[in-house]
C-alpha cells in the first residue's frame, strides 16, 4: 500500500465525510454507519475516503443496488478505491 493510501484523514475531513454520507434511504445509512463504526478506532484512509466520496455521488437507489450486489461498479466509478470501500461496506 502506498504512503498516500495508508495516510489517514484528519478529524475535520472525517466530520465532513460523515456529513456527506448522510443518505435519504435508511438502508444505505445502515451500511454506511456500520462502515464508520468499524473504522472508528483505526481511522479512515485517504483511499477509503476517496472511494466513499465517489459512491456518495450516486443516487440512493443506485448506491443501494451496489450495496446489495444487484450491480457492480462500472464506468468512472469502477476504481480500486470504490471497489475497496464497496467490499468493506458489503461485509
Amino acid at each position: 500500500m502506498s504512503e498516500v493510501a495508508a495516510a489517514l484523514i484528519d478529524e475535520r475531513a472525517l466530520s465532513k465525510l460523515r456529513w456527506r454520507c448522510r443518505r435519504g434511504l435508511l438502508e444505505n445509512d445502515l451500511f454506511i454507519e456500520r462502515f464508520f463504526a468499524r473504522h472508528a478506532s483505526s481511522g479512515i484512509s485517504v483511499t477509503q475516503a476517496e472511494g466513499l466520496t465517489m459512491l456518495m455521488d450516486l443516487a440512493d437507489n443506485d448506491l443501494l443496488d451496489l450495496l446489495l450486489r444487484r450491480k457492480e461498479p462500472s464506468g468512472e466509478i469502477d476504481t480500486a478505491a470504490v471497489r475497496e470501500v464497496l467490499a468493506d461496506l458489503r461485509t
